[in-house]
């Protein structure tokens, strides 16, 4: 068979990422904190992106909301009707940038942000309907335009680590053992404890390892006291020394803590060699111990938990859902300033710039616009799923799998698990992540309807605090008062439940229990 070239002619089809399109996934699944950040460095790069402040009354309007019904009436989805017009995000009414920037970016726009709902589907509870809301209401939020404030950087929390090398500067005047010391309090995590490996370190400065745990020998004798142990018995031992109270049988105490965290009292008398009076007293000297010294410092700054959502409750028995405009960043296109300095573009690489920062601008404003409308569709249809939660509790939290929201408001199942991403619900049950609500399922022992993972862990820990000292519940017990309550699971996936919740086991609550008891008697 001879072979030579030819032409062939093959059609195929392939899903093609534009950069556009990726960055409005990735705007999905990003946490608040995270899009305000990715906004702001925005701010910085795309000349033609502002930022709304309070007094531009653009972004002014009132935040929307979404009214959803308990039962049978509980409301399909989050919002309904026609999308925006490209004139919401864009700036203008001229559909000739529309066409030019599906013309650069080789797409129809509506292949990437599609109308939000079918015509037929809608908001069916209590008579209220919901309005597609325009740009400025669902861009708007976050910032508030304060004035430049420097005072903010004049003072900072001290940190363990600025803590103790202010302590090396004046205990080692050798600038070999300056350096390990460094390098040794840089390994020291945030609750006090040295993690590196000191023959690493030895190797690393060519020195011998009695060198550098001299130097760790020295940092551990720094405040606060505990600081650089290696573990807990470590930890316990170098604050009991400057107590002066490490005799042998504190020793033994500390080098057998495993005993101490059964509550296993006739062993530690006989390793210690002490009786009940001596015993009590030692405990309560380790228990007035810090075990994490290193977190009276400041790590880092602490973020508070802010929601993306809040859920209320009507005043005639519906829920109703809106988004925190707190988290959402206010951005718009000047299109008054492109109109200006495109006229005064001279080479055609300041007007291609000028055309990709438009376009950018554009693109972003949408995908915030898209963003907001998808967060409220998917935490929607979670209320309308998890309404008994709402009312009664964690007991009566349904089982419930991205496949079944992703059905009900057509979307993929991707899309919803990037959504429920380091997203957070304001409830009348608490601040709780989106990913609280999903949870397994268990079947029922009567046939009848499923039970979530998450409620049988609650109906574990309820069945646990409430045993007394005498009858403490084995896990064949709590299985059987679990089949009682028409839960059907097995023994294995009780201990499972039961050690995730760090429960210890029968027989170490019931050594803990009495120990308590004699201890207050």
């Amino acid at each position: 068979m001879a072979m030579s070239p030819k032409l062939e002619f093959r059609q195929s089809q392939s899903l093609v990422m534009t950069p556009q399109l990726m960055q409005a996934i990735k705007l999905l699944q990003l946490s608040n904190m995270e899009l305000v950040a990715y906004v702001e460095a925005e701010l910085e790069r795309n000349p033609l992106l502002e930022r709304i402040t309070e007094g531009d009354t653009s972004g002014s309007d009132p935040q929307p909301e979404v009214r959803e019904t308990r039962g049978e009436e509980m409301a399909r989805g989050g919002l309904d009707g026609e999308p925006p017009p490209a004139s919401d995000w864009t700036g203008n009414d001229n559909e000739q940038s529309r066409a030019a920037m599906e013309t650069r970016l080789d797409t129809d726009l509506g292949n990437v942000f599609p109308d939000d709902v079918p015509a037929d589907r809608g908001v069916t509870g209590g008579g209220s309907t919901a309005s597609s809301p325009s740009m400025g209401e669902w861009s708007g939020g976050g910032e508030r335009g304060e004035d430049y404030n420097p005072e903010a950087f004049l003072t900072a929390e001290t940190t363990l680590a600025d803590h103790l090398e202010a302590q090396l500067s004046v205990a080692v005047s050798d600038p070999a053992r300056r350096l390990i010391g460094i390098n040794v309090i840089g390994l020291i995590d945030e609750t006090g404890y040295f993690t590196g490996d000191l023959d690493l370190l030895a190797g690393q400065f060519g020195v011998p390892r009695a060198e550098v745990e001299a130097v760790l020998k020295l940092i551990q004798t720094f405040e606060p006291s505990g600081v650089g142990a290696r573990n807990l018995a470590e930890c316990l031992a170098i604050q009991l020394r400057e107590r002066d109270r490490f005799d042998p049988a504190m020793q033994a105490l500390v080098a057998n803590l495993e005993l101490l965290a059964r509550h296993d009292r006739n062993a530690l008398k006989r390793v210690c060699g002490v009786d009940n009076e001596d015993l009590a007293d030692m405990i309560g000297e380790i228990r007035r111990l810090d075990p994490k010294p290193g977190l009276a410092f400041g790590s880092g700054v602490v973020h508070p938990l802010v929601p993306d959502v809040y859920v209320r409750p009507g005043t005639d028995g519906t829920w109703l859902v809106e988004l925190n405009s707190e988290t959402l960043p206010r951005v718009l296109v000047n299109q008054s300033y492109h109109a200006t300095v495109v006229k005064h573009a001279k080479s055609q690489e300041e007007k291609s710039f000028l055309a990709d920062c438009l376009q950018s601008a554009s693109w972003l404003t949408r995908s915030l616009d898209q963003r907001a409308r998808t967060i409220l569709k998917v935490a929607s249809e979670i209320v309308r799923q998890q309404d008994a939660f709402l009312l009664h509790g964690v007991r009566f939290l349904r089982p419930l799998n991205l496949r079944t929201v992703a059905d009900a408001i057509g979307m993929h199942e991707s899309t919803v698990s990037r959504v429920t991403s380091n997203k957070y619900i304001s409830t009348p049950r608490g601040v709780v992540e989106m990913k609280f609500f999903f949870s397994s399922a268990i079947s029922a022992s009567g046939g009848g309807e499923a039970h979530s993972a998450e409620s049988v862990r609650h109906r574990i820990k309820m069945l646990i605090e409430a045993e007394a000292p005498e009858d403490v519940l084995s896990d064949d017990t709590l299985v059987q008062k679990l089949k009682d309550d028409g839960i059907d699971i097995a023994r294995r996936t009780v201990a499972k439940y039961r050690e995730g919740m760090n429960i210890p086991s029968s027989v170490q609550r019931r050594r803990e229990k009495m120990a308590m008891r004699s201890e207050a008697s």
